[in-house]
Formats: C-alpha cells, structure tokens, sequence
C-alpha cells in the first residue's frame, strides 16, 4: 500500500492519503463488526446529504488489516483553525454549534439506538459500582426518547474546513438517533475535559441557538461521563468520576 502522506494517528488506527482518497487502516486485532458497522453509520449518514466524505469501500490491507476507504478532504481542522486565529473564536463556534444542529436535524432509522447503547455500556461496567450504575440506568430510561442523527464525537478536530471555507464532518464510528441534548452533553464533556472556559461558552451558544434549558442538557452529564469513563484514559478519570454524581445536576 503506497501512501502519499500520513494524516493522523489515533488508537488502534491510522489515516492515510492515498491520491484523492483517505484510508483509515486499524491495527490487526480491532474487531470486524466495529469496522464494518463503522462504514455502515457513515453510508447511513451520507444519505441524509449532511457534509460528510463519501465511503467508497471497505477492504483488507496487504498486512491483513482492515480499512475503510473515504474521499480526502484537504483542508484544517476547526480545531486548528481556533488555535492559530483565537481572535475569531466566537464565530467559529458560532459555525460549529450551527453545524451540530444541521446534524441534528436529520433522521437515520437504521442507526442504533443512543439510549439502548448506553444503558448497555454503563450496565457491564465494571469501573463504577452497583448503585451509581442503577441511579445513571434509571436516569436513563426516564430521558425523552428522541430519534435525531448523533454524531457521538462532535469536536472541533472532527470538523475539516476546506479553502473554500465549507465545513466537512469526519469520524462517524459513534453515529446513534437520539436526543440532541445527549450529544450536547458528549461535546460539551469534551470541551471540559480540555478547557473549561470553551466549554462553558459552547453550551451558551448551543443552548442559545437550540432554545435548550441549559438544566436539560445538564441531566445527560454524569450519563455521558460514565460512557466516557468506558475508555479508560488515566488522565480523564478523576475528573470523570466526579461527573458521576447523579445528585449534583438535580
């Protein structure tokens, strides 16, 4: 397989440019399902005409491992772009929680089920005890059933801009249907677990834009935490586990 250039490196995976294609390649031992059901989100999401690379085949490597062959958007990250222009923060998260909505306001009826994949994760947990489990499983099933597009990963360094200046979502691995708010939560965690001061002013804008009560967006919190918590990045986990507090957003 020869590659023009590396684009990323994360776990259990690495993205290549290989001509005007993106080849995300994972490691040997991740699992078949995950990968297939990876490409099966982004082709499901690509139908709702959201701005998203276009899958063009899922294969196997020469070395045996399994990839997913997507169109190259050349461009910066939003992530970058907040970093090297901070004087033009307000507005790119202006445009960010803009596209979130866009996200938000479509529909996929064959993705999975955000609440039924949460109630899974946090039930087999082994990193939070019986209680917290029940509380944040009872808390759970009581949130409004919605059935909008999720992204499940929507930060800034998933957003490509390209040099027309249009936006591109990459990674849709966590896509669901669910409750807007949920996903609100998972960036706004995000943000957090980075920068508190952009966090705070994204939920402002996203709870602004969306009339949301900022409250409601809240309750999903210690939820999204204990999803999160499933990762186990010992940097995140302190903070984590105090976001485990089901009482503390009462």
């Amino acid at each position: 397989m020869k590659t023009d250039k590396i684009l990323a490196t994360r776990t259990h995976k690495v993205i290549y440019q290989i001509g005007d294609k993106s080849w995300k390649v994972f490691d040997a031992n991740f699992p078949k399902t995950d990968v297939l059901n990876e490409a099966l989100n982004q082709a499901r999401v690509e139908e709702t005409g959201l701005p998203i690379p276009k899958v063009h085949g899922v294969t196997v490597t020469e070395d045996g491992n399994w990839a997913i062959i997507s169109d190259y958007i050349e461009g910066d990250t939003l992530a970058s772009l907040m970093e090297k222009h901070p004087e033009n923060l307000e507005k790119y998260m202006d445009d960010f929680v803009t596209l979130q909505m866009e996200v938000h306001s479509k529909k996929a009826p064959l993705l999975n089920k955000l609440k039924d994949k949460w109630d899974t994760k946090i039930s087999d947990s082994k990193a939070i005890n019986a209680t917290t489990r029940y509380e944040l499983r009872t808390r759970l099933s009581s949130m409004p059933k919605h059935y909008k597009v999720l992204h499940g990963d929507f930060n800034p360094s998933n957003i490509i801009v390209d040099k027309e200046g249009k936006f591109h979502i990459l990674d849709w691995s966590h896509a669901t249907q669910g409750n807007a708010s949920a996903d609100a939560a998972t960036t706004y965690l995000l943000f957090a677990l980075q920068d508190m001061k952009m966090a705070d002013m994204y939920l402002d804008k996203f709870c602004e834009k969306s009339d949301t009560a900022k409250q409601y967006v809240q309750r999903w919190m210690p939820i999204t935490a204990a999803s999160r918590l499933m990762k186990a990045i010992p940097e995140e986990k302190e903070m984590l586990e105090k976001w485990l507090d089901v009482v503390e957003y009462e």
